[in-house]
């Protein structure tokens, strides 16, 4: 490394704003196994073209992940890289030798850098044989040097949800947990076998078609969970990663879809309640539709749809089962009890998944408890549903006429009650949409402006500059960037107080932007950095001339809420007139001129020059 860089570096880390890393995480001698959310730091990687260099150089910008010990950090459905930084500090007599569990086995990949150069990559998008230890979980051996001391890398990339569960672990406490997971796991699927071979058997001998789409419902309940767990891609598809990657959505969807089909056949909705039934068959189209649509369509947007299709789907079959229970059909009650059950699940993980709820053991295997409960429930419903039909039978036989009226006029109060309710349903949906609509362009506008100072963010600026860089180069013109970062300013925050200095950074924004035209960028890049985008030059005398006048105005004292502050500023000047110049490059001359100013004295403006 350069001296230049060296320094670069150095004074980076001595201004980094303070409490932005996550503390290292402490081995004793006793320790069996330590959950690592609340000791990570994270960093977004955007588009994903990070190297482990990069995250080196960038890490006073790491933030701590900031979630309780027992839950898992959880950015939802993100199509950023994220780059996790782990620290870790042993006593003298604790262990070197470690297992770090990532225990989400739906990530499409997963690469470790070890603390003593060890570079590793899986994910569920790679043949089971190529993960460093055989195991449904993504878990990486972790070995610290004679001091203790160690950083740990990892970068992670998914369609899907991007859950994160980290675990640090001794190696024979992890396989004693191991081997008790993998025991339950196999009773669970056990239970399931045996549900799906008994209505099999059931079905063969009534030919009751709701018994066959119960087993099939089963299977692919089983193929879902099978993904989710990881057991797949290790005992059943450990040789094809492009079905185990499309396994989770697809397994689900498919069982979204016989779940359908099973709630109208053991309801008869299309006799007892017709306009529900085209709900549901619309839901159950739905539901094929994301199964397919991995093969034509973008992962996560399959997961999403099909994560939104489940929820409201539950919702509905409960919905219709309450509306069968009040009309008396058999099996109504228990299968409202097996369907509430499923929808728990269902709705904790779908929230999960769109990081609304935080990831702990209920809202990670919340599916796996609802689906054991539904499974059963819904097996004593069918039984019950014979009894009570060949009760209802025999009853109806003496009551057929007293009923019949009563029974036209209870579907008409229904069929008016169902009108009301969905027009009700449908202007909450209206207003609903209103306020996504709205949601979306605020949201929009956020993520291009910084809160704080109403400039434009790190994203925006790199679009803009990156675009009258190209337009330099066909008009051959020249542009210039002035990297501005205040002087001192850490002590008027540490002095006055977070407040004096949030209104000091949007003071000096305001300067910034009265300054430049409004064809110009102005943009807040760190804590005190703001860079500013000339376009269009007439030559480099403009822009010395804008400089000197930006360093003379922010020696202008400022009137802060009531107070008199002075602050003057060092800008960093770099000028582009065409050539293969990047714009990490350019930003980097400007870098280099700022700390130049500082260390002319501060307070001045210096440019580039190689």
């Amino acid at each position: 490394m350069s001296r230049i860089a060296a320094l670069i570096l150095l004074l980076s880390c001595l201004f980094a704003p303070v409490g932005n890393s996550a503390a290292a995480v402490r081995l004793m001698q006793d320790t069996r196994s330590v959950p690592l959310a609340p000791n990570v730091a994270v960093l977004e990687d955007p588009g994903g073209s990070m190297t482990l260099a990069d995250a080196r150089r960038r890490a006073g910008e790491f933030r701590p992940a900031a979630v309780r010990d027992d839950a898992a950090i959880n950015f939802g459905y993100s199509s950023a890289a994220w780059w996790l930084r782990i620290d870790f500090e042993a006593d003298q007599n604790a262990p070197r030798n470690w297992l770090l569990d990532v225990a989400f086995p739906t990530l499409d990949s997963v690469e470790y850098f070890g603390p003593g150069g060890e570079r590793m990559a899986t994910g569920d998008r790679l043949r089971f044989a190529s993960r460093p230890m055989l195991h449904r979980n993504f878990v990486f051996p972790v070995h610290l040097d004679e001091s203790g001391t160690g950083t740990v890398w990892l970068r992670i990339v998914s369609e899907g949800t991007l859950t994160i569960p980290l675990k640090l672990w001794r190696h024979e406490s992890f396989w004693q947990d191991s081997m008790a997971t993998y025991s339950l796991l196999a009773l669970y699927f056990g239970m399931l076998l045996a549900l799906a071979l008994y209505n099999l058997l059931l079905w063969l001998s009534l030919r009751d078609p709701n018994y066959l789409i119960y087993v099939v419902f089963a299977t692919c309940m089983a193929v879902g969970q099978l993904s989710l767990n990881g057991l797949g891609n290790q005992f059943l598809w450990p040789e094809w990663p492009a079905w185990g990657n499309l396994a989770f959505s697809t397994g689900f969807a498919a069982t979204g879809f016989f779940g359908a089909l099973f709630t109208r056949g053991f309801l008869e909705t299309r006799r007892n309640l017709p306009r529900l039934d085209g709900a549901i068959l619309g839901l159950a189209a739905l539901f094929a539709l994301c199964a397919v649509a991995p093969l034509v369509a973008p992962y996560r947007l399959a997961a999403i749809l099909t994560s939104l299709t489940g929820v409201t789907f539950s919702v509905v079959a409960v919905f219709a089962g309450l509306r069968c229970w009040r009309a008396g059909q058999p099996g109504a009650r228990i299968f409202i009890l097996a369907w509430t059950a499923l929808l728990a699940g269902v709705v904790v993980v779908g929230l999960r998944n769109l990081n609304l709820l935080p990831t702990t053991f209920i809202s990670f295997y919340a599916i796996q408890i609802g689906s054991a409960v539904e499974m059963i429930l819904l097996s004593f419903a069918l039984a019950e549903r014979i009894n009570d039909l060949q009760r209802e039978k025999d009853a109806a036989q003496g009551e057929a006429l007293l009923t019949k009226q009563e029974l036209v006029a209870t579907l008409q109060r229904s069929e008016i009650d169902l009108e009301r309710r969905v027009l009700a349903r449908t202007g909450e949906l209206e207003a609903l949409n209103a306020r996504l609509r709205e949601n979306e362009r605020q949201l929009q506008a956020l993520a291009h402006t910084d809160p704080l100072t109403g400039l434009a963010n790190r994203l925006l600026l790199d679009a803009r500059l990156e675009q009258s860089m190209q337009h330099a180069r066909r008009s051959h013109g020249q542009i210039a960037l002035l990297m501005v970062d205040l002087d001192h300013f850490k002590e008027i925050n540490d002095s006055r107080g977070h407040a004096i200095g949030d209104e000091v950074l949007r003071a000096t924004a305001d300067r910034l932007r009265a300054a430049v035209r409004e064809v110009d960028t102005v943009a807040r890049v760190g804590g005190d950095e703001f860079v500013v985008v000339l376009t269009a030059l007439g030559g480099a005398a403009d822009v010395e001339r804008l400089a000197e006048k930006l360093v003379a105005g922010m020696r202008e004292p400022m009137r802060v809420l009531g107070m008199p502050i002075e602050c003057s500023a060092s800008i960093g000047v770099a000028l582009f007139s065409g050539g293969e110049l990047t714009p990490a490059e350019l930003m980097r001359r400007a870098d280099s001129a700022m700390y130049a100013a500082k260390e002319a004295g501060r307070g001045c403006y210096r440019m580039y020059s190689a």
